[in-house]
């Protein structure tokens, strides 16, 4: 340039300090032959970025002429730094505030856990604007004082789409749900953050239809699903079973093209595996060249929920035959596949390998594993015999394996130490008591029986109520085991019901009534075990699902062995291949025979 002004040398300066090029910056600025308020603004603003605080500071001391914006630069370099008292000596000092000076400030009090001196500057404030309310409001939320960003985002006359988003968390978080809905339906306009937000607060407190339903409303307003969201609705629809929408989350990861990332796929695969879809969640990892261990470990545990231990162990050798060592994760998954089908000498010899072959110390939940495999192979003494020789306490997943060991076997005596025990660890647990009641009770011993009710009112434990629930034209339609009389299509029902008895009466069906014994709250009445819940939705799934199509039903408990008898005879009698995943495992019912083998 043959000429240049003052304009021009600061735009140089200025493009130096936004490619972060602060030193060369520096050099260029003292070399101007004429500088103005910009320029030294521009430089002061390339020291803080830079993070060099002492260096703005001395070129602040130099400027002079000190404007508002460069003033505001300095209170925020400060505050940045975390030394928020020496930008409150710059803001004190300003002749001259905008409610950009004012916002800077009481933001610097937020960002250092100020938030109280923050709450007084903010009330002095002589003018506030939309980004001084959500710099107040996000303080509280960020700090977790739900309650008072709640009264400040009432009285905000601008209610800006970031505090909105802020404020949906933070509720969520909080526990507040329904407030947090309420927020959400009422803003007139929602970016990304709006949708991905209230989906996640519904995931992580547990609101898995609410997560579907709004997945729904995305959809039918046209709103293009990001990243995190899609992530959060496939794990609802892992826990759901919600095939539809797993395929349909599916669907629109390939088409952004996400599908090719590792995450997303383990993600996938164990959303195929948890709605029953095990070959095709098999047929991702297949077709995934570069496996982390996730993949791995998803897939070995996907065979062993579903018995398949010979498969579960096979895929372990591969792994560590390509060179992937197994983690935490891995030796749960294959000494569980090796509990389910009843592998003891192959588990046996994976624990005692564990350190010195996979170079991973037992643990806790290895311990589980190990009990739980020796009890439902009838091995209790020695089941007993390891937890005593546990280098650490056992805790109430251990001692609850080894009480439903005692409860298939009939060992009273270690049923009740075990019982004692988990009683001791989770007073509020109604398992154990379930437990150890219908241990009594099958021995006739209904005085103890009565003593354990008796000490569970004393205690208020609460037996959580068994659910079913089966997915039918993308919608989830759930069952509890008392009845389905709100059902919209009870009559159709009751209907199947009456059919399936008579088919099973005619097949030899006899129902075990000791597995009504689990219901000991005297405050809920015994049902008869035709209205369990698990046959409640697999006759709705009868009713509605056309032949040829699985019948996948989900349940929150245990599957009782009255209902795994009688499901097994009626995917014979009707011809249906029936899927059921409870608490523990999965049971796939064909002609008759269940892929458990009986051994669950």
């Amino acid at each position: 340039m043959p000429e240049r002004n003052v304009v021009s040398w600061t735009a140089m300066v200025r493009g130096y300090v936004e490619e972060g090029m602060i030193t060369e910056a520096g050099t260029l600025f003292w070399q101007m032959p004429e500088k103005n308020v910009v320029s030294w603004t521009v430089m002061l603003g390339g020291f803080i970025r830079d993070s060099r605080i002492d260096d703005a500071r001395r070129l602040f001391d130099m400027m002079p002429e000190k404007d508002v914006v460069a003033q505001t630069n300095m209170v925020l370099g400060y505050c940045q730094d975390g030394r928020v008292d020496e930008g409150r000596e710059i803001f004190d000092e300003m002749p001259k505030k905008n409610v950009i000076s004012w916002t800077t400030m009481i933001s610097g009090y937020v960002n250092n856990n100020r938030i109280d001196v923050a709450r007084k500057l903010f009330e002095v404030m002589p003018e506030k604007n939309e980004v001084s309310w959500t710099a107040m409001l996000m303080g509280y939320t960020q700090c977790g004082r739900i309650q008072d960003a709640w009264e400040l985002f009432k009285a905000m006359p601008m209610k800006s789409v970031v505090a909105s988003n802020s404020m949906i968390l933070g509720l969520g978080q909080n526990g507040e749900v329904q407030k947090a809905r309420v927020v959400f339906d009422q803003m007139r306009e929602k970016d990304d953050a709006t949708w991905s937000g209230m989906i996640k607060v519904y995931e992580r407190k547990g609101y898995e239809l609410e997560v579907i339903d709004l997945f729904t409303l995305m959809q039918k307003e046209g709103v293009r699903v990001n990243f995190p969201s899609l992530i959060s609705v496939l794990s609802v629809c892992a826990s759901l079973a919600s095939l539809d929408h797993g395929r349909q989350v599916h669907a629109q990861l390939v088409r952004c093209q996400f599908d090719v990332d590792v995450y997303v796929a383990s993600v996938l695969i164990t959303m195929y595996i948890k709605c029953g879809e095990l070959v095709k969640g098999k047929l991702i990892f297949d077709n995934f060249a570069s496996k982390d261990i996730v993949m791995w470990n998803s897939i070995i545990s996907g065979y062993a929920q579903y018995g398949l231990g010979e498969k579960s162990l096979k895929v372990f050798h591969e792994m560590f035959s390509s060179g992937v060592m197994p983690d935490d994760v891995t030796l749960v998954g294959v000494l569980s596949a090796c509990s389910y089908t009843g592998k003891v000498k192959e588990g046996r010899e994976i624990f005692e390998s564990m350190k010195s072959k996979y170079l991973v110390e037992p643990k806790t939940e290895h311990y589980a594993c190990m009990v739980d495999l020796l009890g439902r192979a009838g091995q209790v003494e020695d089941a007993m015999k390891l937890i005593e020789a546990m280098p650490f306490e056992p805790d109430a997943i251990i001692w609850g394996s080894l009480l439903g060991a005692c409860r298939t076997h009939m060992k009273l005596d270690l049923a009740e130490v075990a019982a004692k025990k988990l009683l001791q660890l989770e007073p509020k647990n109604a398992g154990p008591y379930i437990l150890l009641s219908n241990i009594y009770a099958s021995q006739g011993r209904f005085h103890d029986v009565a003593e354990l009710r008796k000490n569970m009112r004393k205690r208020n434990v609460i037996k959580p109520p068994g659910c079913s629930w089966i997915e039918v034209e993308k919608k989830v339609h759930m069952f509890t085991g008392r009845d389905c009389v709100s059902h919209p299509e009870h009559p159709m029902i009751m209907r199947m019901l009456e059919k399936i008895g008579g088919l099973l009466r005619e097949a030899g069906y006899c129902p075990d009534s000791s597995f009504v014994l689990h219901d000991v709250d005297e405050e809920e009445k015994v049902h008869s075990l035709r209205y369990h819940s698990e046959k409640l939705a697999v006759a709705y799934g009868l009713v509605k699902l056309p032949e040829g199509v699985p019948i996948r039903v989900m349940k929150n408990l245990r599957v009782c062995g009255d209902c795994h008898s009688a499901i097994k005879l009626i995917s014979k009698v009707m011809g249906r291949e029936i899927i059921l995943r409870d608490a523990n495992r999965f049971h796939h019912f064909k002609d008759g025979l269940c892929s458990c083998r009986d051994y669950w």
